[in-house]
Order: C-alpha cells, then structure tokens, then sequence
C-alpha cells in the first residue's frame, strides 16, 4: 500500500478513503457465543489491531446525543429556539443560530458535556484492555476524545473529523486550530438566555474574522499540522504491518461516512489474505458473505460484546 504525499510531504488522506461498498452484505446466523469466541481468538491470535470507530461506538459508550440526557440539560435552548429544531443534540448543531453569542452559547455547552465533562468510560477502557498488549492503531470519526482519556497512546491514533475541544477560523483563513477548554468554560459560566456575553465571542487572530469549531461539515475543515502527523502516522503503520496477519475492529460505523472507515476496511479485507474483519454494530452488522470465516458481524449490544470478548481474550 503506497501513499502519495501533499502538504510538505505529508500523506494524501484520499488514499485512505473507499467508496465502493460490497454487493453481498449478510446478517451471520451464528450464534451469539460463537461469534463472541471466534472474534475473541482472532485477537488473541493476531499480530496487530486497527480499530475503526464511529459515532455507534459513543452512543453504546453512553454519550448519547437525544432523550432524556438532551432534554434534562438543554431545556433552555429548547424552549428558546423550539422544540421542532431542538430534537436532539446533533439537530441542534446545525441550527441557524441569529448571533455569535447565540451560536457560542450553544456549542460551549455541546463541548463540555461531551468532550470534556465525561471521563473515560467502560466501553473504552475495556477496549483498551483488549488491545494495550498488542501493535494497535486507531481510526475514528469521533470528536469527543474519549480514546485519549481511555489511555490508548495519542500517536496511534487518527480522529479525521475534528475535536470538539479545538476552534479554528471560520473561513480557514490559515492551518491552526486553538485549545478552547478555558474558553468554554468561561462561556458555560456566563451564559445567560442561552446567550454568552459578547467580550467572549472569539475572534480569529489573523484575519479578524468568525471562530468555528474544528469539525468536519464543511470545505473550510482546517487539517493543521498535528492532523496530518497523525494521518502519517496511520499510513506509515498500514504500510509497516501490510504483510501481517491484522484484525480490523469496525465499531459503530453506519451508513452515514461510510467511505471513511467501513468500506476502506471491507476494501483492506479484500486486497490482503491476512486480514480479518470484526464488525461490532448495533443495527447494521452486515458482513460481505464472501469474507467467509474472515468477517464476523455481531449485533446488538455493543457494550456487552466488547465486555465478553474481553473477557475470552484477557
């Protein structure tokens, strides 16, 4: 696997990416303990991991972004803004917010209840018993940190899609993304009617314009240097371990970003013989029928899956 270089000899991200998906997905019949046996004895048995984590990971994980947990925290913005828009805590990014005061009271809030309030929780840290022996790199889409708190080893990972920690300019006027925890909590502590107070709203310091947050929803993503070292990273360690025999743990990917993780890992299945599929989803544990005893797609609960593969493998 070779990767084309951009940015100062950083590694194309493109190459990472899959848009194909197979065309003989199969819910496996297997019984539950099998399943949980088979992907037990893969990992013991393997040379190394790369997990691939989606947004399912999280909300299995307990970081859930409706219900009660959405309605108990902000009843404020719901009342204010209407519960029509107000559905859940991902609806909720994407509204159209009539200020910066207003946009910044909001997101403060999204960011400290689920980047920086929770701490690390089972699901990750049993994950990280499972693979803390073994070489491991982490792929995920997910922005809420919780695999740096779990103890996985920072430059093993690669999250693609941002940090709910880290702002940047709104236009991406220049490559730098700004730590925004203090800030955030100052916000939290001022708001006031779901607003913060103007001397709070940041400014970009080199152009003067709008701040967002560092994430992934439009063409104005700002990939600073610390995202393209861990993009390196990852590609140096997809080409170190090319050769050996590799379990690839897909958790709560959907059919939302798939191109990202999901199909990239059903593409690796495919091109390397000694690669093995564990696909870890709650509704969508679809397996290419063609992997055969390569794939292991196991459903439902995925709290409890991780919890008894651990305990086979440890």
């Amino acid at each position: 696997m070779i990767f084309k270089k951009i940015r100062k000899g950083h590694a194309d991200w493109r190459n990472f990416l899959c848009s194909t998906p197979a065309r003989d997905y199969v819910f496996q019949k297997d019984a539950y303990e099998d399943q949980i046996d088979r992907a037990a004895k893969n990992i013991r048995n393997t040379d190394c991991v790369i997990i691939g984590a989606g947004a399912g990971a999280s909300t299995a994980a307990g970081i859930q972004y409706g219900g009660k947990r959405f309605t108990d925290n902000f009843a404020e913005f719901i009342k204010k803004y209407g519960e029509y828009y107000m559905t859940d805590m991902y609806a909720a990014g994407f509204y159209p917010y009539p200020s910066e005061e207003a946009k910044w009271g909001y997101w403060s809030k999204h960011a400290l209840m689920n980047r920086f309030d929770p701490p690390a929780l089972p699901l990750y840290t049993e994950l990280y018993d499972l693979v803390k022996n073994k070489e491991y790199f982490v792929l995920t889409t997910n922005v809420d940190h919780q695999f740096y708190k779990a103890g996985f080893d920072e430059k093993r990972i690669f999250a693609t899609q941002g940090d709910y920690g880290k702002i940047q300019c709104q236009k991406a006027c220049h490559s730098k993304t700004y730590d925004a925890k203090d800030l955030f909590r100052k916000m939290d502590k001022a708001r006031r009617d779901c607003l913060i107070p103007s001397e709070l709203v940041p400014k970009c310091p080199v152009c003067g314009g709008n701040m967002a947050m560092n994430l992934r929803c439009d063409n104005y993503f700002v990939e600073d240097e610390a995202w393209h070292e861990a993009a390196d990273r990852y590609a140096g360690f997809l080409e170190q371990h090319k050769d050996k025999k590799v379990v690839l743990l897909e958790l709560g990917v959907g059919f939302n970003t798939p191109i990202i993780i999901r199909f990239p890992f059903e593409k690796m299945v495919r091109e390397n013989s000694s690669y093995s599929l564990i696909r870890l989803n709650m509704d969508e544990a679809v397996v290419p029928e063609s992997f055969g005893e390569r794939a292991i797609g196991i459903g439902g609960d995925m709290a409890k899956a991780i919890t008894d593969i651990r305990g086979l493998v440890l």
